[in-house]
């Protein structure tokens, strides 16, 4: 029996896949969506090279990872009847991480996020019919509040069906929990709710650049357009895949949502930029708040630009709202439950922008060794 875990190619997917695989003993299922096994198992190595050596990813692979070869938003993932029976027969529980975070497009949230999880739904109902699932764990977003402004969020007072969305994603991330309460009464279930996830405080590599972007472009400004008492909630994605595999692999986890956040620990805005400037001997930033509506709207006219100025404007755009809202989720339950706290963002954050930095928003990715003969199968 195994692990049904989706998104195991994404980034907080591929860190959940590893820390299962080095830290817990449970085999794993896992879709991936790839031409052929060689393929998929190419990608698999892809993301999770940052994690492991290639002899212990092979070695694992053979073991203890079953491949499907499939997509989320296809009718039974696209497996054929044996395929997608094995799968059914041999998932014991479900984590379910595989999502699309395109903001600006709903069409791609419906149907990645509404029609990939009622496919995983429906798997996980199949399971649980024929031998019972143990656990259904969904990887949802703090987004799923809504829009808010200078507060602090607890678990239960999150959703709020009244409250206007930021954007489609978080629109169809409340609707995904809805759907999984509804459809699984039966089943026990755990939801998880990252905040602003953001770079691994263990090194400082990473496979996602879009939010490292984001900040690599604030840091470089000499005037920043935020109240610097201002809190922003980040949390180092070690800390969040740790919390679901362990969670997910408790007999009995206190409660059936966490927010995987910094809370009330989250730091100011003045806190971030005064330990990066130190890092870099350099002055930090002039904050001038009266300047945010101005800020916005040079954004909103900007991403409509071509070329590199455009993309990067498009995607300030997109994060805007998360760093003016000064909200902040409640973390009291994980961490009371995991007896730690996650690494603060100062701490790991220059790392992380120097490296991104050098090699020029991209990862060195290792190809599969010749040695092996190109083949995973």
């Amino acid at each position: 029996m195994a692990i049904f875990l989706t998104g195991s190619t994404g980034y907080i997917g591929a860190h959940i896949a590893a820390n299962l695989l080095n830290d817990h003993s449970a085999g794993l299922n896992l879709l991936v969506r790839a031409r052929s096994t060689d393929e998929a198992a190419a990608r698999l190595w892809q993301s999770l090279q940052l994690h492991m050596e290639f002899p212990r990813f092979y070695e694992h692979l053979q073991a203890r990872i079953r491949i499907f070869l499939g997509d989320l938003t296809t009718p039974q993932f696209g497996l054929d009847r044996d395929a997608y029976d094995r799968l059914t027969h041999t998932t014991d529980s479900v984590i379910h991480c595989a999502a699309s975070l395109n903001r600006k497009s709903e069409k791609t949230c419906l149907n990645v996020n509404l029609r990939g999880t009622l496919e995983v739904v429906q798997l996980a109902q199949k399971s649980n019919y024929y031998h019972g699932l143990r656990r259904f764990s969904h990887v949802s977003t703090v987004a799923v509040a809504g829009t808010r402004q200078d507060e602090v969020v607890t678990e239960d007072a999150s959703i709020d069906w009244n409250r206007s969305d930021y954007d489609p994603y978080a629109r169809t991330k409340k609707f995904c929990e809805h759907m999984i309460r509804q459809l699984l009464p039966e089943v026990p279930k755990t939801i998880f709710r990252p905040s602003i996830v953001l770079g691994d405080s263990r090194f400082p590599q990473t496979t996602q650049f879009d939010m490292v972007r984001a900040f690599v472009f604030l840091a470089g400004l000499p005037v920043l357009p935020f109240r610097p008492k201002d809190k922003i909630d980040i949390v180092n994605v070690d800390f969040v895949a740790d919390a679901v595999a362990t969670l997910h692999q408790k007999e009995k986890p206190l409660h059936d949502t966490y927010h995987l956040s910094s809370g009330i620990g989250s730091q100011t805005f003045r806190e971030l930029t005064t330990a990066l400037a130190a890092a870099r001997n350099k002055r930090g930033p002039i904050y001038l708040p009266f300047l945010e509506k101005t800020f916005a709207n040079s954004v909103d006219f900007l991403s409509h630009r071509q070329g590199a100025i455009g993309k990067g404007a498009m995607l300030m755009k997109v994060f805007v709202p998360y760093l003016t809202w000064n909200t902040v989720f409640d973390n009291t339950r994980v961490t009371s439950e995991l007896g730690r706290q996650p690494v603060p963002f100062s701490h790991y954050s220059y790392p992380l922008l120097k490296f991104s930095q050098e090699t020029k928003f991209t990862y060195p990715y290792q190809p599969w060794p010749a040695k092996v003969g190109g083949s995973a199968a």
